[in-house]
């Protein structure tokens, strides 16, 4: 378990794929207003999750493509949207990552209007499953009937990924007992037997591998292939304000996800320099696919699961949700 000591509590998708989520501060700057070079501001506060998605971010940063779009970006460590909508309500902090899931909970619950900017990472296989303990009598899905499984979120997307995968084992959500437990935590708490089972994500599920455990379901894979996992997202207003901003960080952002889409050693270069994770650990982990845009398909797949379950009150047109950015 060596590997999942040394990794920030809820770290991977955890931090970005829940509806919920507290935060914590480091690297912030303050946001200014100016016209050189045309662009209404030249200094940008981001929100970032210590999570590999967030590595185009500082792949843009260490290889100077913020600074020829004329650029200064300043990062703050957050966990989710949600813990620091005071800072993106009022403009300053201007960008985040975030997950779909937060995204569609935030604009859902009308706290504001949100919009993704750029795209970042897909689930691929093996990113994210549920494990049992070594030993254990549960070897199928169908196995699971009246047991408990932990989530790092209760009705955020482990819930909803596994909930699909169950479905087409013949079980109903209601069929199993979801508790809220911090990937942290989980390895421990299903070799105790406090829990039957448990939904991990990477580096958690390795580890768990590792320790013994046995991985019954991949649920990023089967009817949950590419289910879209996180992005960078802006508040409308924030477009409406700052389009030339917004271009030229869209430009600097997107060229640094073309090379985490094509490149590993970048994304395995930047990772230990925001994150808790050791390079060794970083270089061995399962990462999902750093495409330049999601599948809309997938995400109007996500955004209809969370919706058929009752986690969004609204149906979501997913053409909403994504920014239209120019240049």
């Amino acid at each position: 378990m060596k590997l999942a000591r040394f990794v920030v509590a809820g770290m991977a998708m955890a931090l970005t794929i829940s509806a919920c989520g507290g935060g914590g501060g480091s690297q912030t700057g303050t946001s200014s207003t100016s016209s050189a070079g045309g662009l209404e501001k030249t200094q940008l506060l981001v929100g970032v999750v210590p999570v590999p998605s967030s590595a185009p971010l500082f792949i843009a940063e260490k290889r100077g493509f913020f600074k020829e779009e004329g650029l200064t970006v300043k990062t703050e460590i957050i966990q989710a949207p949600q813990a620091v909508m005071p800072k993106i309500l009022n403009g300053s902090m201007d960008a985040f990552l975030t997950s779909y899931v937060s995204l569609m909970a935030i604009n859902d619950s009308g706290a504001a209007k949100l919009k993704l900017f750029q795209h970042s990472q897909e689930a691929a296989p093996n990113v994210a499953g549920v494990v049992v303990a070594k030993g254990s009598p549960i070897k199928a899905p169908a196995d699971l009937k009246g047991k408990t499984i932990a989530v790092n979120v209760l009705k955020a997307l482990g819930q909803t990924l596994t909930n699909a995968h169950l479905q087409e084992a013949g079980l109903k959500p209601e069929d199993v007992k979801y508790v809220p437990v911090q990937f942290a935590d989980q390895i421990s708490a299903l070799g105790s037997g406090q829990v039957d089972a448990a939904w991990l994500v990477e580096p958690f599920l390795t580890a768990a591998k590792k320790g013994g455990a046995t991985q019954i379901i991949d649920t990023t894979d089967g009817v949950t292939a590419g289910v879209p996992i996180d992005g960078w997202g802006v508040t409308e207003d924030w477009l409406a304000k700052n389009p030339k901003t917004a271009a030229a960080f869209h430009r600097a952002l997107a060229k640094a996800q073309q090379i985490a889409g094509s490149d590993r050693k970048a994304i395995d270069e930047v990772v230990p320099t925001y994150t808790q994770i050791p390079a060794d650990a970083a270089a061995a982990m399962t990462l999902g696919k750093f495409s330049m845009e999601a599948d809309k398909a997938s995400v109007q797949k996500l955004a209809d699961l969370l919706h058929g379950y009752g986690y969004l009150k609204a149906k979501v047109d997913v053409a909403q949700l994504f920014a239209p950015v120019s240049g």
